[in-house]
């Protein structure tokens, strides 16, 4: 059975001492919106969320190279080999099925036809109930760069140090972020997404954060503080989102208020 009710959620986490979200097209520098506030993208907060799920034992699409768990190099064969035979017109209820993350976030598979060029092909779409916001700190954040050089050298006979063996290193001081999410019974209804699904992720939120140390973020300097969960006595909602976003309020060390809102019930979890 899917989704019965509308659930809201909010995430609030700290962070120091670390890179949360590099930009690639900034020289990796800690993400921040034009006002200075710290920013870590959607899609790194999903991408996180998918290994969590993953480390819980879920099956997972969109695999990352360093914790792949078969032996399909990339999304077309993993999907090729997992639902060979499948027609593309059952491609999703089938995709739906087999991973989390496409039943949860949705996922676009494209198909070209034999023989036939790009205009020809036919995209199959699965729009997933489970969104979230990009996270953004409460107040704008200090970054620091520090210079390094590498402990090797990669050209000629290693006597010499090559062009490129300084670098910089950045981080984000201290800050606090928050971001929010949600998941629609409605569109858990075409995916399959049920209550049992939407407790698997209230499980992991928690720990978003453990097992995902590298030189950037080192263990411990990403921190999940609280987890607030909000779930209405409705599929359709008793209110808006926006309005359920809105009777939060995040303080500046990390602990929250919450306004209560009739026929929604919260619960207020600590980090892992």
């Amino acid at each position: 059975m899917s989704l019965t009710r509308k659930i809201d959620f909010a995430v609030v986490f700290s962070v120091k001492h670390a890179n949360p979200n590099g930009d690639p097209l900034n020289g990796n520098r800690p993400r921040t919106t034009y006002e200075g506030f710290g920013e870590v993208s959607d899609v790194c907060l999903k991408r996180k969320l998918r290994d969590r799920l993953m480390d819980a034992g879920e099956s997972i699409f969109v695999q990352s190279d360093d914790r792949r768990n078969d032996a399909y190099l990339t999304l077309l064969q993993r999907a090729k080999g997992e639902l060979k035979g499948v027609k593309p017109a059952d491609y999703e209820k089938a995709a739906c099925g087999k991973w989390f993350d496409v039943r949860a976030f949705g996922q676009v598979f494209a198909f070209k036809k034999e023989g036939k060029g790009d205009a020809d092909s036919v995209s199959h779409g699965v729009r997933g109930p489970v969104t979230l916001q990009s996270a953004f700190s409460l107040a704008p954040v200090d970054i620091a760069g520090v210079q390094i050089t590498k402990s090797v050298s990669n050209e000629g006979d290693g006597s010499k140090k090559s062009a490129d063996t300084m670098g910089m290193k950045y981080r984000v001081d201290s800050g606090i972020y928050v971001f929010y999410g949600a998941m629609s019974p409605q569109l858990a209804g075409k995916t399959g997404f049920s209550d049992g699904d939407a407790e698997k992720i209230k499980a992991v939120l928690p720990k978003l954060f453990e097992g995902d140390a590298s030189s950037a973020r080192p263990d411990g300097s990403m921190r999940v503080l609280k987890v607030i969960w909000w779930e209405h006595n409705c599929p359709n909602g008793v209110c808006s989102s926006a309005k359920v976003h809105a009777a939060l309020k995040v303080h500046g060390d990390g602990s929250v208020e919450i306004t209560p809102i009739p026929g929604v019930k919260v619960e207020e979890i600590e980090g892992f």
